[in-house]
């Protein structure tokens, strides 16, 4: 399986409760779940959430920490990653996100808070390359995105996969070799046209 380890941003828009309680395990289908330490599939995961989801998390139970605009979960998605929810005030409108930090390196909480501060202060509404994949990734429904199998080449096995409807047939394929037109289409209407930047 691909593991990830940098901060980056994996849904566009603010998500709502169902959302984001899918986008909490996003890679509930991965092979070998639980068999292995997954901190490096989700550390660095973040994406923005409405101020009553902020809330209801706050009030589920005693959090593990209280610093400033952010606070952690007690309990842990892997050995030492955590939910990090962040109250951030970004161009004069206070914003509310939720990240997945690894506590195991201190500065994770405040190195993921810069790196959302910095993309959401971006003076054009763009989204990378990298962001179209993780969003439709994230917005797919799980019957529809899966795992690279036996199917594929043993380099491929365990990468991301989508399917892809084309001219009277559909295909498995791998969500990075999807193309532009392909990408365009798996997008919602009001994101297609967002012109793209190049990550930092």
């Amino acid at each position: 399986m691909t593991l990830q380890s940098f901060v980056r941003k994996i849904y566009q828009g603010v998500a709502d409760r169902q959302q984001m309680y899918r986008l909490f395990d996003r890679h509930g289908q991965r092979p070998n779940r639980w068999e292995n330490d997954d901190s490096a599939l989700f550390a660095g995961e973040w994406f923005e959430i409405a101020r009553a989801e902020h809330d209801t998390m706050l009030d589920i139970l005693p959090p593990l920490w209280m610093r400033g605009e952010m606070f952690a979960l007690r309990e842990f998605l892997t050995e030492s990653v955590t939910s990090v929810f962040y109250t951030l005030h970004i161009d004069g409108r206070t914003r509310y996100f939720h990240a997945y930090c690894d506590l195991s390196q201190a500065r994770s909480p405040v190195e993921t808070r810069a790196a959302i501060v910095e993309r959401e202060s971006w003076p054009v509404k763009a989204m990378t390359h990298e962001e179209r994949l993780e969003h439709i990734w994230s917005a797919t429904h799980d019957e529809y995105r899966g795992y690279a199998g036996e199917r594929f080449v043993p380099e491929h096995r365990g990468k991301r996969t989508l399917l892809v409807y084309g001219l009277g047939r559909t295909e498995l394929k791998l969500l990075k070799d999807l193309t532009d037109d392909e990408i365009a289409a798996k997008l919602p209407v009001h994101l297609r046209h967002l012109p793209a930047k190049t990550a930092a």
